[in-house]
């Protein structure tokens, strides 16, 4: 039975389009500009920026879909379905997306700020969604 229902979601699941896949960009671009002038606030004020992770940006792009799809989902023509589609979507990439993350971050020096880790999740998920999606 449990097999039978596994199947039957995968049969489901909707192909990304390249129309979707570029609004996700869209909402990723905003949710990093966000982020950077959130840090240039924190800045300005001489506050300390908090630790940011490759979970919390994710958790950030379903937020911003809900958002959206709830103001205007019709009108930028996301499919029915496609939030949940996103949040099973990102919860199998997370892995591949911390993984890669982690990698670029010790590659690199110092703590990323919150933008900077925002740019390496969401690169990191595209690459899954693309691979997903051919």
């Amino acid at each position: 039975m449990a097999h039978a229902i596994l199947r039957l979601l995968e049969e489901a699941r909707m192909r990304l389009t390249g129309h979707v896949i570029g609004l996700l960009k869209e909402y990723m671009r905003d949710l990093v500009e966000q982020a950077r002038q959130e840090e240039h606030a924190q800045q300005t004020f001489g506050f300390t920026p908090t630790a940011y992770r490759s979970d919390q940006a994710i958790s950030d792009l379903l937020a911003i879909l809900d958002d959206r799809i709830e103001s205007k989902g019709d009108q930028v023509g996301l499919p029915e379905g496609f939030l949940h589609q996103m949040w099973t979507l990102c919860n199998e990439a997370r892995p591949h997306v911390q993984e890669r993350v982690w990698l670029e971050v010790n590659l690199g020096a110092g703590a990323p700020s919150k933008s900077t880790m925002r740019e390496l999740t969401y690169r990191a998920l595209i690459a899954y969604l693309e691979r997903q999606t051919e």
